[in-house]
Order: structure tokens, then C-alpha cells, then sequence
């Protein structure tokens, strides 16, 4: 694949876009597309060889599921089978927004979707761009960061353009992502609910809406197949090398000590910039355009609350 990946501007031209990038979808071509976590690169589910070229632009292992984006909650019924009241309460409370809920997958859902595996990873992205094209589209779309694999995520059109230009059909622009990290991904089908992925809806929220206690996944083992999408390679990772300290003295002690070109994110360093969900990867990315050797994480306990920050920052660090 090398060919002219073409920009579409829903922000002054939204039904041609959507029209233009369904259509390119249609058609087997891959089309990145914004969504209120990060921008997804989206193909038709049920289109097997575009589901394949997916790996192929992001340089993607083949046992990383990827996650099914629908338009209505009855587009659930095309991808997945024996679906269980929670997941009913589940969409209720959190649909359109950033939860991914693992079910059980059908069977004409292509295998290379999941990874192989018998279940599937399903949400309906909040953002007016994603649901118009997944609903002109005809059918769920899958739809991973629009990034090469590894690299930090994109929140904006621009930072998918660095990275896939010459390897898509087209990218559709609709600002930038208001949420900024992926979406929290949660499997119901065991006997105890269990959070694979944190984001930014919470287990704490989950757990008022489910009114039981859930577990979280902090951990895993390499060889062991995984059933969501960031949690067995180092993601979201900038060519800076990213250093966590645990106080201002000790990332001061280091600036001192070493002449690395350095930028700090952090909400209690001072003169440095903010350590937030919503900015973090384009940060990442300024620093590389900049030439940024290091960059320092300086954590708070306010800040290491936020699980899905937390997450981000860890598999990013060195």
C-alpha cells in the first residue's frame, strides 16, 4: 500500500465526508476517523481482507484484538451472541462513550478481528463523526488508534497523517479528541466483572450502575492471550525516552545531572506542563518534533489515582 491519503474536513463539509469515507469503506480501503477518545482506523467488520490491512498500516500484532465500534445498541446483535443483562445496563448508562464491553463474538465475525479468540470487545463511540460514518458504512467498523503500533496514540488529524500517510485511503478530520486516552474495556462474562483496560470511566462508576464489585487487571504474563487491546505490548510509547519520579526533588536532582534536552509534564513540578489525560499523547508527539531527549513524569497521589492516566504513563515509561 502506497498511495495519496486523502484529508476530508467534516468540520466544513460533514455529509460529503461521511459519504465520501463510507463509500472508501465500501470499497475495502481503510479510513481513520476521530472519535472522543482518540482517532480510530476503521474498516468494515464483516470485510475480512480490509480487517487484515489494518495490522499491515500499523505494523500491529496479529494476537492484539481489535475493538467493534456500532451506531445503535441493536448493531450489537450482528457481532455478538448470547448478550447478558449487564451489558444491557452497562450501554444504558455509558452509550455513546469511552467503554468497551467484552461479549461473547458471532461466528461470522472474522476470526482475525479478535485474535482468534471466541469473544469480541464492542462500544459506541460520542462523537457525531464516528456514529454518522459507522451508520453510512452499513455495519460496525473496527476501528484501533490510527497510529503506527507502539507510537502515542493521535487526538488529532494531524498526528494520524504523521503516521499513516501513504497507507490509508483517508482520514477524517473533526477536531480533537476531547477525552484523549482509549476507551475503559470491561469483561461481564466471567462470574466477576473485570476490567481489563482502565480509562476514563471508572470502576468506582461501573460499579454504581452494575451494583457489584468488580476486579481490575493490573498484570499479565506474555505468553497468555489477551482480550483487549493494550495490555500485553509497551504502547503509546514517544522515540523520547519517558523517566517517572515520584517527587520534585528527585526530577530536579536529575535535570541538574544530566544535560539531556528535557521537557517535564507534571501538576506539582514547577514551570512544567500539565500531566493530563486529554494532552498527554500530543505531548509526547510535540516532544519528538522538538528533538526532546527525555521527558519527565514528576507523579502526585491526586495524579496516580486517575487509573487511566496511570496506565498510559506506565506502559509509555522506560
Amino acid at each position: 500500500m502506497n498511495f495519496k491519503t486523502q484529508i476530508l474536513n467534516a468540520q466544513n463539509d460533514f455529509k460529503n465526508s461521511i459519504a465520501h469515507g463510507a463509500e472508501l469503506l465500501k470499497n475495502g480501503e481503510l479510513v481513520a476517523f476521530p472519535t472522543e477518545t482518540v482517532y480510530g482506523l476503521g474498516a468494515r467488520i464483516f470485510d475480512e481482507a480490509a480487517v487484515l490491512k489494518i495490522f499491515v498500516a500499523k505494523g500491529r500484532p496479529n494476537d492484539n484484538p481489535l475493538i467493534a465500534h456500532i451506531s445503535a445498541i441493536s448493531d450489537v446483535e450482528k457481532i455478538a451472541i448470547e448478550i447478558p443483562d449487564a451489558f444491557l445496563k452497562l450501554a444504558d448508562a455509558f452509550f455513546p462513550g469511552p467503554l468497551a464491553v467484552v461479549l461473547k463474538k458471532h461466528l461470522r465475525v472474522p476470526a482475525a478481528v479478535s485474535a482468534g479468540l471466541d469473544t469480541i470487545a464492542v462500544r459506541m463511540p460520542d462523537h457525531d463523526v464516528a456514529l454518522a460514518l459507522i451508520a453510512a458504512a452499513g455495519e460496525p467498523l473496527v476501528a484501533p488508534s490510527a497510529n503506527i503500533s507502539g507510537r502515542p496514540s493521535p487526538t488529532t488529524a494531524q498526528h494520524v497523517f504523521e503516521d499513516m500517510s501513504g497507507k490509508i485511503g483517508a482520514i477524517i478530520d473533526g477536531g480533537a479528541c476531547r477525552v484523549g486516552i482509549e476507551s475503559t474495556v470491561i469483561n461481564i462474562l466471567g462470574e466477576t466483572p473485570v476490567i481489563l483496560r482502565p480509562g476514563s470511566i471508572t470502576k468506582e462508576e461501573i460499579e454504581d450502575v452494575l451494583k457489584r464489585k468488580i476486579d481490575i487487571i493490573d498484570s499479565f504474563k506474555n505468553h497468555e492471550k489477551v482480550a483487549s487491546p493494550g495490555m500485553k505490548y509497551r504502547h503509546y510509547a514517544p522515540k523520547a525516552k519517558v523517566l517517572l519520579f515520584k517527587n520534585s526533588a528527585e526530577a530536579e536532582v536529575f535535570l541538574k545531572e544530566n544535560p539531556f534536552k528535557s521537557v517535564v509534564l507534571s501538576n506539582v513540578f514547577k514551570n512544567a506542563k500539565p500531566l493530563l489525560a486529554e494532552t498527554l499523547y500530543a505531548e509526547f508527539r510535540a516532544a519528538d518534533h522538538e528533538g526532546i531527549e527525555r521527558i519527565l513524569i514528576v507523579l502526585d497521589e491526586k495524579t496516580e489515582q486517575k487509573l487511566g492516566l496511570m496506565n498510559r504513563v506506565l506502559k509509555a515509561a522506560e
